[in-house]
């Protein structure tokens, strides 16, 4: 077991960057990672990203260096590498995802942009556009393509400012305001139903299980993007201490554990159900 740097080389930020990787374990990096002072959002799926200023003095804390090919054997080995295609998408994909998504509702741009501004907004990091698009390919993955699902996708994190229940009625309640004249009333109020589900995930029907599904299915994900998910949900809650975090995490994680069924659709729960079970145990693991 060891911690590998490799050296550096990759250009960004007016430096050259090197990868710092576990070859046993991402709590063995994540601890490492802290003790150095290494900022969490340096992390990337399977790695941290360090810049040339932090090499010397890494190295001297026990990183081991290596070659830049044997750094990525030995994580292939270790089963932590992340393909590209399994990662978090960037900001940038996950908009043009999100925006060609849009194409299918024949609603105005005009609401997709006000949407995607909300999504878009500076003090959210795991509930951003990321998670928008995450949220409407899970769907595809489903094979939901009923309109009102698929919009309450796009509401469901609409108004977002880290107050459970309230950014869940207030989304619903901006969902009503917004698609009034543009949908039915049955339909938007189907949006709005479907929107406010989503507080608890209790879902009683086929729509509103295709949705929670898919809202939760992050955390179906490999271990290295569900850390990257975790990383960004504790950015999120940022202006909490670490021992209020730590308890009220360990409260939902328990709840999602306790959950049964955690997926309530069958397909859901083929694709993420048993990944999730395992990252939920090992998250739980760790805070406890």
């Amino acid at each position: 077991m060891a911690i590998l740097i490799d050296p550096p080389r990759w250009p960004a930020h007016g430096t050259v960057f090197s990868h710092l990787v576990s070859d046993s374990s991402l709590e063995e990096l994540h601890a490492f990672a802290r003790a150095a002072g290494l900022p969490s959002r340096a992390f990337d799926h399977d790695h941290y990203d360090v810049p040339q200023a932090r090499y010397d003095d890494l190295v001297a804390a026990g990183a081991l260096p290596v070659r830049e090919r044997d750094l990525v054997r030995r994580l292939i080995d270790s089963g932590l590498r992340v393909r590209k295609a399994d990662k978090t998408p960037t900001r940038d994909a996950a908009l043009d995802a999100a925006a060609r998504d849009w194409a299918r509702y024949d609603l105005p741009e005009g609401l997709r942009d006000d949407l995607l501004g909300r999504w878009r907004e500076p003090h959210r990091h795991y509930h951003d556009v990321r998670h928008l698009a995450a949220c409407l390919a899970a769907l595809d993955d489903l094979g939901a393509t009923q309109r009102p699902v698929r919009l309450a996708a796009w509401f469901h994190d609409a108004v977002y400012e880290g107050v459970h229940g309230s950014d869940e009625e207030r989304s619903a309640a901006l969902a009503e305001e917004r698609l009034a004249g543009l949908l039915d009333a049955a339909e938007a109020a189907e949006v709005a139903r479907l929107v406010r589900m989503t507080a608890e995930h209790r879902p009683t029907d086929a729509p509103s299980k295709l949705l929670s599904d898919a809202d939760l299915s992050v955390l179906g994900q490999s271990p290295g993007r569900y850390h990257v998910y975790l990383r960004d949900v504790r950015l999120d809650y940022a202006h909490l201490d670490d021992e209020t975090w730590r308890s009220g995490r360990r409260t939902v994680v328990q709840a999602l554990l306790a959950a049964d069924p955690l997926f309530h659709t069958q397909q859901g729960s083929a694709l993420w159900a048993e990944a999730a079970s395992r990252n939920l145990a090992d998250e739980l693991a760790g805070l406890t």
